[in-house]
């Protein structure tokens, strides 16, 4: 599918930053005339998204965090969420419920509610090369 609008931020993984990540994807959004419903699906699987790639791809150092979010035809939003961090060894396995390597303060529920909120989540990832989250979820309106 063609991209008839496209934003590209790259921003410190600063734990501040998450909700302006959100934000950015909740403005592109509202051109194609969401449900109230769907703009906060976006923002919720977009927090999580970004909070994964602060807190596991990067959990002792300040690296950078890109997000890509994109309205495509027929009403699709695409975000993007990568991070060049420690990467994850075994992704099917992370991305099961309550798995997690972040500590007990740490659910391990963040794949599992991006995968509730959008219609589709796409991980790849490398050890050492960091990873990339792939998400999209068909909005209302235009």
């Amino acid at each position: 599918m063609k991209a008839w609008n496209t934003v590209k931020i790259t921003f410190p993984s600063k734990s501040v930053n998450e909700g302006f990540a959100r934000s950015a994807v909740a403005a592109l959004a509202s051109q194609a005339d969401p449900t109230l419903e769907q703009v906060a699906d976006l923002k919720t699987a977009v927090s999580e998204a970004v909070t994964n790639a602060i807190v596991h791809g990067y959990p002792d150092v300040i690296g950078t965090v890109s997000l890509t979010a994109s309205l495509l035809e027929g009403n699709v939003m695409r975000v993007v969420v990568a991070d060049r961090g420690v990467g994850i060894p075994d992704v099917a396995r992370a991305m099961e419920p309550l798995f997690t390597t972040g500590g007990p303060e740490r659910a391990g529920l963040g794949f599992a509610v991006m995968e509730s909120f959008m219609d589709t989540v796409k991980v790849r990832s490398a050890p050492g090369k960091g990873t990339r989250v792939t998400m999209t979820k068909r909005l209302g309106g235009r």
